[in-house]
C-alpha cells in the first residue's frame, strides 16, 4: 500500500515521504496511530509540490546567508571597555560582539560567535559561523575607554 507519512516513523521514513509499504503494517499501525494517510494522485502531488516549494525556499536562504557571509568578510567591529595595563576588568563576550555587529546593521544569532571570552586589548580576527556550514571573519579591536 502506498501511504504519507505524516510524521517520522523509525526505519520507515520522514514526514512527507511518499512510501510502499505491506498493507497490514499500514492499516494496523501506520494509519491507526495516524502516522500516515493513503496517497491518493492529489495527496501526492501536494506533496510533491510542497517539497519543491520549501527546497527553493532552503535555497533563498542558504544565498541571504551567503550574502550576509560576504558583507561581514572582514568588517571591523570597535569595542570599547574599560582596562587597565593591557588587561580588561572584565572580558567581552560574544552578547557584546553581537550588540557592535547590531550598531552596524547586522543581525546575527549569538550562537555563531564562538570566540569565548576576550580579556585583552588589541586586534583579533573571529570566526563566524552562520547557518548552512557558511562562515566567515570578522576584525575584532578591543580598545580601552
Amino acid at each position: 500500500m502506498e501511504i504519507i507519512l505524516l510524521q517520522d516513523v523509525k526505519n520507515v521514513g520522514k514526514k512527507g515521504e511518499i512510501k510502499n509499504v505491506p498493507d497490514g503494517f499500514a492499516r494496523n499501525f501506520l494509519l491507526a496511530k495516524k502516522l500516515a494517510a493513503v496517497s491518493t494522485p492529489d495527496a501526492a502531488k501536494h506533496i510533491i509540490t510542497e517539497q519543491e516549494n520549501k527546497k527553493k525556499q532552503l535555497e533563498a536562504e542558504k544565498r541571504e546567508t551567503q550574502k550576509i557571509a560576504e558583507a561581514l568578510k572582514g568588517k571591523r567591529v570597535v569595542i570599547k571597555t574599560r582596562a587597565k595595563n593591557g588587561k580588561l576588568f572584565g572580558s567581552v563576550t560574544a552578547r557584546e560582539i553581537i550588540s557592535a555587529l547590531e550598531k552596524i546593521g547586522f543581525d546575527i544569532p549569538e550562537k555563531s560567535i564562538s570566540a569565548g571570552h576576550i580579556k585583552e586589548l588589541g586586534e583579533k580576527k573571529l570566526e563566524i559561523s552562520l547557518n548552512f556550514g557558511i562562515k566567515t571573519e570578522i576584525i575584532l579591536r578591543v580598545e580601552s575607554d
